[in-house]
């Protein structure tokens, strides 16, 4: 009797709509040697029959003008390409799928200029405890993991049947209102929720060929966790290689020219392509230096 109440209330979740939109707050640590400074993201989970996005609101929003105006740009026909990328385009470029109802996992992330859909083979296995805490309007379980590298706190409740939750974590009888690592470096909170006519992101851009050095359009390319630790490995050991080889490749060939410019930490425009790379390469190592503390360690040591 309880399983039927429970698909019951399942399947009403659709009655309405496609999909229902659940929004979570995510605060996050990116450099461990500055803890004081945390950093906040908007982050959507959609979920509907077939299964689930997560990702940045502000990322998508930057993603989808940019992708509109390169469309316009293109079907102009004028020969050339303006790619400019928006200042507040989000600090979370990830997006994380599920499918439903085997829950394959995939985390769609980009590595220099190139796409990866990284296919997950690690299962969330849970240790569900009998304490039990009021979190905004629900009553929630507590449920702990070791995922990733870290060890992981859930709150979840059983009043919205989606065994669904925030980045790659589902497998508890009822989504996870919040998730926290033990650490306080990554925690993600809901805060809202509405249904939604359709889901409105796109898991890859429809678009190929030179775009893809943008890092805007292309097709992912699929790949297991091993194979996305060496690609990470090898871009750590060299940041420019990639941008060196596809600039090489992309001559205009298809009658669309490209121009890359790089800015410094000045505001100082560098166009040659040899300072240019030592600029990226400075850059990459300093970003890498401030971002010391993923949300997934073991996926890129």
């Amino acid at each position: 009797m309880k399983n039927i109440l429970f698909l019951l209330i399942f399947l009403s979740m659709f009655a309405d709509a496609q999909v229902n939109r659940f929004y979570y707050d995510y605060r996050f640590i990116p450099d461990s040697n500055h803890k004081e400074d945390v950093k906040k993201e908007m982050m959507y989970l959609d979920i509907d029959e077939k299964g689930s996005i997560y990702y940045s609101r502000d990322r998508f929003i930057a993603d989808s003008t940019s992708m509109a105006d390169i469309r316009r740009q293109i079907k102009s026909g004028s020969g050339s390409l303006n790619v400019t990328r928006n200042e507040r385009a989000g600090q979370v470029s990830y997006k994380v799928t599920k499918e439903y109802p085997e829950f394959k996992t995939f985390l769609f992330t980009r590595v220099s200029m190139d796409l990866y859909k990284v296919k997950e083979d690690q299962k969330p296995e849970w240790k569900i405890l009998a304490e039990k805490q009021k979190i905004g309007e629900y009553d929630t379980q507590k449920a702990t993991t070791t995922y990733g590298g870290r060890e992981w706190i859930a709150w979840f409740s059983t009043a919205i049947p989606f065994q669904d939750g925030p980045y790659k974590f589902y497998g508890l009888p009822g989504l996870i209102v919040k998730l926290e690592d033990t650490t306080g470096s990554h925690i993600m909170t809901l805060v809202g929720n509405r249904k939604i006519d359709s889901p409105v992101v796109e898991t890859e851009s429809g678009i190929t060929g030179n775009l893809k050095i943008v890092g805007i359009g292309g097709k992912e390319l699929e790949i297991s966790k091993d194979q996305y630790r060496k690609v990470w490995k090898a871009y750590v050991n060299d940041p420019s290689k990639n941008m060196r080889e596809m600039m090489m490749r992309n001559s205009g060939g298809d009658n669309t020219k490209m121009s890359f410019k790089v800015k410094t930490s000045d505001g100082k425009e560098i166009s040659d392509p040899s300072q240019m790379f030592r600029e990226m390469e400075k850059k990459t190592k300093e970003s890498l230096a401030k971002n010391n503390n993923p949300i997934e360690p073991d996926l890129v040591k």
